[in-house]
């Protein structure tokens, strides 16, 4: 029987967990980071690949930073076949991945070399892509430049937001690891070299890359909002105070107003952006609330404001 070592986070990574489960593979250990707190309340929340780990009787660590634990000499010893990563979030030390037997090997959420780091599904949304895709790749000390060993393109729709491609992606990354590990036991693939002229990168989204600002144009405002939802949200300051868009739309219609400004309140909130162009907002969180559709905001604190004026700041 194959064994793996399987490391990830997120329900990406349960997904892709849960298939090597259901396909037989001895998992030996899942890797998985700390227990979160969120919200008010401070609820520790346990990760999605924790979840599927539990309720197949695995083995679970959690160490805070990998190459510094305790936890890491125990996984030097196991000496598995395949070590597989998807969506974990930690650099995984060399000494690390020259333990496989086989190979150690990445479930990457992008067509490399297009957008190496941890947010490529995001930047997609951002950048205004209208493909995606998944690869699988050797992993390497040097961040997502290993060698391809298969990858698989999909559309991006209108309507996608991070979470709907991270759960598309899930799917597809599952079933392609699934095609691939047996084609590298078999000695039936051969890796292909990633162009380096063609290497974009995709790093972690900054606290100030959330804000919507009035720079945008409606469109790229509307890709932040999409691409953000549903963590860890985009935010627009207006009147001084945060509140966070959860959907939107483009309007086709165009404005004389400058950048900021609130165009139209009448059973919709629509913003003016750079280049004459109109954000409809359609649902809004104000901070420390839950969010709303947009006439329920209108209906409440849209009072506060007024068709005409700057309502937007950065």
């Amino acid at each position: 029987m194959t064994s793996v070592i399987f490391l990830g986070t997120p329900k990406f990574g349960a997904v892709v967990l849960q298939g090597l489960i259901d396909q037989g593979y001895k998992i030996e250990a899942v890797v998985t980071q700390p227990d979160k707190k969120f919200g008010r309340k401070q609820e520790l929340h346990q990760s999605e690949v924790k979840k599927v780990a539990l309720a197949n009787n695995l083995k679970i660590y959690q160490p805070l930073h990998l190459s510094k634990s305790e936890e890491m000499n125990e996984l030097l010893s196991i000496r598995p076949d395949f070590i597989v990563t998807a969506a974990y979030g930690q650099f995984l030390p060399t000494k690390f991945l020259q333990t496989a037997k086989i190979k150690a090997i990445n479930v990457h959420g992008s067509l490399l070399p297009k957008y190496r780091g941890g947010a490529p599904i995001q930047y997609s949304l951002i950048n205004g892509d209208k493909q995606t895709g998944v690869t699988i790749i050797e992993m390497v000390k040097k961040m997502d430049a290993g060698e391809m060993y298969g990858s698989r393109a999909i559309d991006i729709s209108d309507d996608d937001t991070s979470g709907s491609l991270f759960e598309k992606l899930s799917i597809i990354g599952r079933d392609l690891l699934l095609e691939v590990i047996p084609k590298i036991i078999a000695n039936q693939i051969v890796p292909t070299c990633q162009d380096e002229d063609k290497v974009v990168f995709s790093p972690n989204i900054s606290k100030d890359q959330e804000q919507i600002k009035t720079s945008m144009t409606a469109t790229q405002a509307h890709n932040l909002v999409r691409a953000l939802n549903p963590q860890p949200g985009a935010y627009i300051l207006m009147h001084n105070k945060r509140y966070k868009i959860w959907q939107s739309e483009v309007s086709a219609e165009k404005c004389s107003l400058e950048s900021g400004y609130l165009v139209s309140k009448n059973k919709e909130f629509a913003i003016s952006f750079s280049n004459g162009t109109i954000l409809k907002i359609l649902n809004i969180q104000p901070t420390g609330k839950k969010p709303i559709a947009i006439k329920d905001f209108i209906n409440g604190q849209g009072n506060q404001f007024k068709v005409g004026e700057k309502i937007v700041e950065d």
